[in-house]
């Protein structure tokens, strides 16, 4: 098997995103993308680079295309290179573009609201579910490899430098440095398009959902969503009398060449929840000329898009139009649910209206936690973990399909190797038989019919939504025996053997 991307992201040196596009050779594309990554400041001064062979591992070009684009930049000033001291973004003023010269309104006094802490995203048989061994839920990353040491590292850290005024009333945009440290590692790592002042630090994605719902005051509906979905979101959102229509979904993502009316949409683009694929090329530029044509706004929201590992993940669908487009994350699949942080990348016409929505200070997040987060960034600690973890949730999957090929083998796995779960395409008719065998040996997981919007009318597909990312590392082996030989016995109960889905 090829080694892919996400082997070679483990070595020294932190994820950059680059297109190599345009004429003149790959040389010449890879000069121009690193200038404009200079130039726009989503490499920031003093930014050290990937090593040649990293690099150029990452990108699919030879060893010497990066060092002889490396050459050519440093001798033309955008870049340094000392030894013992590897390549770095030349010392040099590049002040941001400022959005459109106008400074955010400040928050208007509203009445006081809960933060909105998403719990542990779960299907409908979490109520009543029997006592189960293995938890192969959705949801969460493996609690147990949180950065212990890293984390305490930089709330040390922070604590010790923090400024008096982090101890008084503070900006409910969120803390400046955690901003800053977010804006530089979203253009770097994403590909993303900001500025710190477009930056709202908020608890997670439940909470950046509440903020622009809440009342109509940000953004109303009809709200056009994918037809798979968490039923927790469609919820919330109905909670505040938002209508989600759906738009059915093929191999290439939600079909946005039907969205019509609605005022906005919600979409998964670089790995489509739960389903597993990413939003073709045409339909990313498709969806964008919908909201620029109809000014609307298209919610991205970035799951787990840092864990791709067949290839470097696509770059957010927010780079293709930062006025259009509201890209939504958090680090509840990279750290942990526990830390509650997450963020918007606001066009600006709406920082002022999210900040007057997000009004008294308890619905803020934890200032120690920014600062300590914002630590963890800079320091390339967050880097380093979310590349061992990429690493980690790699081999899980490929043991899972490795798996199912021996002893399952009519059963696989769909979507792109990516994330921290997979749905595994079933027989029809044989969904809620899979569930009842797999709680019969222990093993907690759901079903892809939970997922589905009540409203869609595209065909109904059986499958099962495996968590591999949420136990231990030395409980996964047990989970997966469990679980392999449910479906084993599952399919010795089909006529024939079942038949294979691919």
């Amino acid at each position: 098997m090829a080694e892919s991307w996400v082997n070679h992201a483990e070595r020294i040196g932190s994820d950059l995103h680059l297109e190599l596009s345009g004429p003149g050779g790959r040389r010449a594309a890879l000069i121009a993308a690193l200038r404009d990554a200079v130039r726009s400041g989503r490499l920031a001064p003093g930014t050290r680079l990937p090593p040649y062979r990293s690099l150029a591992a990452d990108l699919g070009v030879a060893r010497n295309t990066v060092a002889d684009a490396y050459a050519e930049l440093v001798a033309e000033g955008w870049l340094t290179a000392r030894q013992g001291s590897g390549t770095r973004v030349a010392e040099r003023t590049l002040p941001l573009r400022p959005a459109a010269g106008r400074t955010p309104a400040p928050p208007a006094a509203v009445a006081p609201q809960a933060p909105g802490a998403c719990p542990r995203a779960r299907g409908p048989r979490e109520a009543g579910l029997r006592p189960t061994r293995h938890d192969l839920r959705q949801g969460t990353p493996d609690v147990s490899a949180f950065p212990r040491s890293a984390w305490l590292a930089s709330y040390r850290r922070a604590l010790h430098q923090a400024p008096n005024d982090v101890f008084g009333p503070g900006d409910p945009a969120g803390r400046p440095e955690l901003r800053a440290a977010l804006a530089a590692y979203l253009a770097r790592v994403r590909g993303v398009r900001t500025e710190p002042n477009r930056i709202v630090v908020c608890s997670g994605f439940a909470h950046a959902l509440r903020l622009l719902f809440r009342g109509g005051g940000v953004l109303r509906g009809p709200l056009a969503v994918e037809a798979y979905g968490l039923p927790f979101h469609r919820e919330l959102l109905a909670a505040e009398g938002v209508r989600t229509v759906p738009l059915a979904l093929d191999e290439h993502g939600a079909h946005v060449e039907r969205l019509a009316r609605e005022r906005a949409v919600l979409l998964t683009p670089a790995h489509q929840f739960p389903t597993g694929g990413p939003l073709h090329a045409e339909r990313r530029a498709a969806v964008v000329d919908w909201a620029r044509a109809r000014g609307t706004v298209v919610l991205e929201d970035d799951y787990d898009g840092e864990f791709r590992y067949d290839r470097k993940p696509v770059g957010a669908l927010q780079s293709l139009d930062p006025e259009r487009v509201i890209l939504i994350g958090s680090v509840s699949k990279s750290l942990s649910p526990a830390v509650r942080l997450g963020w918007m990348v606001l066009p600006e016409r709406y920082v002022g209206d999210v900040l007057a929505a997000k009004g008294e200070r308890e619905a803020w997040a934890s200032v120690l936690d920014q600062l300590a987060l914002a630590d963890l960034i800079s320091s390339g600690a967050y880097d380093r973990h979310v590349r061992r973890m990429r690493q980690r949730y790699r081999g899980r999957r490929d043991r899972l399909v490795a798996a199912l090929a021996e002893r399952a083998p009519h059963i696989e796995v769909s979507g792109i190797a990516a994330g921290l779960h997979a749905v595994l395409r079933l027989p029809p008719g044989t969904e809620g038989s899979a569930v009842e065998a797999a709680l019969g040996r222990g093993v907690a997981l759901d079903g892809l019919a939970e997922y589905r919007h009540p409203d869609t009318d595209m065909p109904a597909h059986d499958g099962l939504v495996v968590g591999y990312a949420t136990p231990s590392e030395h409980a996964y082996g047990a989970a997966l025996e469990a679980l392999c030989g449910a479906l084993e016995a599952l399919c010795g109960a089909l006529p024939s053997g079942g038949t294979r889905v691919s």
